[in-house]
């Protein structure tokens, strides 16, 4: 096959006028308080970077079409000479379609696919910053305006020692590095998200820097913040037609008012996990109904110690995890309960789990009452593991499996020198003020849990060893259980603990961050809630501390999670929890 001709003119013999050529001249630029984006067009995605993108409307879509002409053929032939993606011919092919979009270089090729339409404009509440100092390099390639109004509320809340004025403090230190960053281009222009490291971001960051022209209606008060800020993104919206401005807050109601204007509102939602919690990982699989048909030819067996081991492979390794639990049941089959302990490309190894509903296997006196109760105490009870989460409604023994494992491996076995027990002291009604005494003597109306499950334990331990019998058993255990508070975790390490965090569905993912990250070597971390049971301002099923701890920690060989479905505490619990 012959080979094609030469190119009549190559790039090194160009002419130099020929370099000078641009792309076709574009409108003129908005005043200072109203920016334009710099940045090529890119597909519109949602606030959070996780939100699967959603298409432009129609009429967004067509007038970025026709804003600009075509650009010359010139302009290609540049791009191809140089090797990189020119500014001016990115934005005007965006402008012109698809169809005469410049090629890209095979060094420069992103992992995003093409993008189409114009980048969003996202106005941010002071909320958001107080909620997420890093939230100004979430929103991927968009970019966002600061009203001024925000920046003088961000200065009025950054006094004190609370969680709000920590995160004002960072923000206002975030914003004085990027502006640092820019040395002291034009603030009109943009600053670049980017410029200190933070690639995620491809966005600008505009200020407000002169007065804009807005109309509310009478009934909105224009000396109230809210309102300053909805009359901005309301003249943004006139200035960048068809430009999307979207403003973003966790006010509920200012969201309700934006929309009652007609202005595009979302909530932050880079914060959340998971969308909704029903997809949250439960650490149990269902083998299908033909495993043993399908995998039972070719699977490998062998027996080490008291525990079976199975080596499977098929289509079902692709949805296991390490440490998941699975469990075939079927009438005339034989029943499988295991689990996975090895992941091999298309292979995964099973293993068999100890029967703690025994009374031969009896931990400290409690027996396991259900399928679910077993796992979470192989779990508790296997000195490989060092993360453990427990999740389920009231009553099902999550409190009273982890305290009976940690009393026979710090009593009996010696694994680990002490119980360490901490909650979130987040109230469900009305605070009672301040209470008196020490570090444990404060924390001890919290933990009315703990004496409860312990009044359970030491009666069932000491059986009929009379009241001095039982008095001893519970010195005993009482001197070996330190209760603490979370106020005062920084900086600690543990060593050879066994923690226990109850109602962790009450802390953020920074305050869980903060406590897991205590743990030294030998020690191990139990954190349990009732995602259902969230008493904690601004916190949801999706953005609670324990779901971010689940949804991290899955597939670690050192961790493990389930989530408890049935209740033993009472017919009457169990009956509330369902119809309540």
């Amino acid at each position: 096959m012959p080979l094609p001709p030469a190119p009549s003119r190559r790039a090194a013999l160009l002419a130099p006028e020929a370099f000078a050529i641009t792309a076709p001249a574009r409108a003129p630029q908005p005043p200072v308080s109203a920016p334009i984006a710099q940045e090529p067009a890119r597909a519109p995605s949602a606030a959070r970077a996780r939100r699967k993108p959603q298409r432009p409307e129609p009429a967004l879509a067509a007038a970025a079409a026709h804003a600009a002409p075509p650009p010359p053929t010139q302009v290609e032939t540049r791009a191809r000479a140089s090797g990189t993606r020119q500014r001016q011919g990115a934005n005007a092919a965006s402008s012109a379609g698809p169809s005469v979009a410049p090629p890209i270089p095979s060094g420069a090729r992103s992992k995003k696919p093409a993008a189409q339409g114009p980048a969003k404009l996202f106005v941010l509440d002071t909320n958001v910053l107080l909620h997420d100092p890093t939230s100004l390099f979430r929103f991927e390639e968009h970019d966002i305006f600061l009203p001024m109004i925000v920046l003088e509320e961000l200065d009025s809340h950054k006094k004190g020692m609370t969680e709000v004025a920590r995160n004002g403090r960072q923000a206002s230190r975030t914003l004085d590095a990027l502006a640092a960053a820019a040395q002291g281009a034009d603030m009109a222009q943009g600053l670049r998200l980017d410029s200190t490291g933070q690639r995620a971001a491809g966005g600008h960051l505009f200020f407000q820097t002169a007065a804009l022209d807005y109309s509310l209606p009478i009934s909105f008060p224009p000396g109230k913040a809210d309102n300053q800020i909805l009359g901005v993104v309301q003249a943004l919206r006139t200035l960048h037609t068809p430009r999307e401005v979207v403003l973003v807050s966790k006010d509920i109601n200012m969201r309700v008012k934006a929309r009652a204007l007609g202005l595009a509102a979302e909530d932050y939602q880079n914060d959340k996990t998971l969308e909704d919690g029903d997809l949250l990982y439960a650490g149990v699989l269902a083998l299908p109904p033909d495993f043993w048909a399908k995998s039972g030819k070719n699977m490998e067996s062998w027996q080490s110690g008291a525990q079976v081991y199975y080596r499977i492979g098929g289509p079902v390794v692709a949805q296991l995890m390490i440490n998941q639990f699975v469990f075939f049941e079927a009438p005339g089959e034989p029943s499988l309960f295991a689990r996975v302990s090895e992941i091999r490309e298309k292979t995964a190894v099973l293993r068999t789990l100890k029967d703690y509903g025994s009374t031969r296997h009896a931990v400290w006196g409690v027996t396991t009452r259900n399928r679910e109760q077993n796992y979470a105490m192989n779990l508790l009870m296997d000195p490989e593991i060092d993360f453990v989460t427990l999740t389920g409604t009231a009553g099902t023994g999550k409190t009273l499996l982890a305290l009976a494992a940690g009393l026979t491996q710090v009593l009996d076995e010696r694994r680990y020198t002490e119980i360490i027990m901490t909650r979130a002291t987040v109230s469900v009604g009305e605070d009672i003020g301040f209470l008196p005494g020490t570090e444990e003597e404060k924390m001890g109306p919290w933990m009315g849990a703990l004496d409860d499950n312990l009044e359970f334990l030491a009666k069932g331990d000491g059986g009929n060893a009379g009241e001095w019998g039982r008095a001893a058993t519970n010195e005993l255990i009482r001197s070996r259980i330190k209760i603490k508070s979370m106020s005062f975790m920084r900086g600690r390490t543990f060593l050879n603990k066994y923690v226990i965090i109850d109602e962790a569905q009450n802390l953020t993912p920074k305050q869980m961050k903060t406590l897991i990250t205590r743990a030294g070597p030998g020690t191990k971390i139990i954190c349990m809630g009732n995602l259902a049971q969230i008493d904690t301002p601004y916190l949801t099923e999706g953005s609670s501390g324990l779901t971010y701890a689940v949804d991290r920690f899955k597939g670690w060989p050192h961790g493990g999670h389930i989530t408890l479905a049935r209740g033993e505490r009472s017919r009457l619990a169990d009956f509330a929890s369902e119809v309540l």
